[in-house]
């Protein structure tokens, strides 16, 4: 089984309005691969979860299961939305429900093993609003922040895709365009015609760790035009692919003890850095990463001395932008 496959949000929110046809797109979720040979499927495959004691057969949304298109399967209707609902007097009602994803066509008892994300639908108790009466951010972007996690060293892929799918299907008198506005040669890509964002080439977190980019709507009705922006933001998750390195080349110190030295004296210290990890909690588990070891036959040095080791987090700069890293010290 190739666990590969990823998403590159953990969650994902959308809303869903009473009355709305079957067949209404809500959603495209992405995945990217661990190797070039991978096919992602998407699969829903439990019920809706309604409160944290309660779940409902989904009879409303499906995936297709090759491009991760969520859609009404069947139209919400007032009684739908009283029964989902924890009370028919609440404007709007949260559902969730987890999308999969394997490398080869589903099996349903695959369905606890493999990668999931999370879709959060708010079902709202009204119909959808006229588009005229959208402001350009709602046209443009949902409320979810456009904040990605892809990880280093793998193969370039899609991850995103700026167009609403609803906003696309309800509001066709609309023009609504995109740019993803960035530094010269960061390595993202918007594609105009298919609206979708993609990374182009692998990334390297020791290089760079976080990339700040732009998303910029235009809404056109007539002769009026709307703009609006936000930030996009990729943050690169980490693979243990960079050896530790000692500054000045030597993982061994001389210790000379003096007569009369009080317990707790320092005798000598090693520093290592690690620009491929920052410490991580619980903190055993960052210090089980390196021991530090007395060489010696010695009972009676074993017994009276000890290496100690504290550690804390370092920025790098490489090319100008900040990494987080490790210093140990002995």
């Amino acid at each position: 089984v190739a666990l590969g496959l990823y998403f590159p949000r953990k969650e994902y929110l959308e809303n869903v309005y009473l009355d709305e046809p079957a067949g209404t797109p809500l959603l495209r979720i992405h995945a990217l691969k661990d190797s070039h040979e991978e096919v992602a499927h998407f699969h829903l495959c439990q019920n809706l979860i309604i409160s944290r004691a309660r779940s409902h057969e989904n009879n409303w949304f499906q995936i297709r299961e090759k491009t991760g298109l969520l859609y009404l399967s069947r139209s919400l209707d007032r009684e739908d939305f009283n029964m989902l609902s924890v009370g028919n007097w609440m404007p709007l009602s949260k559902v969730m429900l987890y999308v999969f994803l394997s490398s080869h066509p589903f099996q349903e008892k695959e369905c606890d093993s493999a990668t999931r994300t999370t879709v959060f639908l708010s079902l709202i108790n009204a119909t959808a609003p006229a588009c005229s009466s959208l402001t350009a951010r709602q046209l443009c972007f949902t409320e979810m922040d456009l904040s990605f996690h892809i990880k280093e060293n793998k193969p370039p892929g899609t991850f995103h895709q700026l167009q609403l799918p609803s906003v696309h299907h309800l509001c066709q008198n609309l023009s609504i365009s995109y740019k993803l506005l960035a530094a010269e040669g960061v390595p993202f890509r918007y594609n105009e015609n298919t609206s979708s964002v993609r990374v182009t080439q692998r990334l390297d977190r020791e290089e760079r760790e976080r990339y700040e980019l732009i998303a910029k709507c235009t809404v056109r009705e007539g002769l009026r035009e709307m703009q609006v922006e936000v930030p996009f933001l990729v943050n690169v998750l980490d693979e243990d692919d960079s050896p530790p390195f000692l500054p000045n080349g030597t993982d061994t110190a001389d210790a000379v003890v003096e007569f009369n030295r009080k317990e707790g004296s320092v005798l000598a210290t090693l520093t290592v850095y690690d620009a491929d990890t920052t410490p991580i909690y619980p903190l055993e588990s960052s210090r089980k990463k390196y021991t530090g070891t007395i060489i010696t036959d010695d009972p009676w040095i074993s017994e009276t001395f000890r290496v100690e080791h504290i550690f804390d987090e370092i920025h790098f700069s490489p090319n100008g932008s900040q990494v987080r890293g490790t210093r140990h010290e002995y």
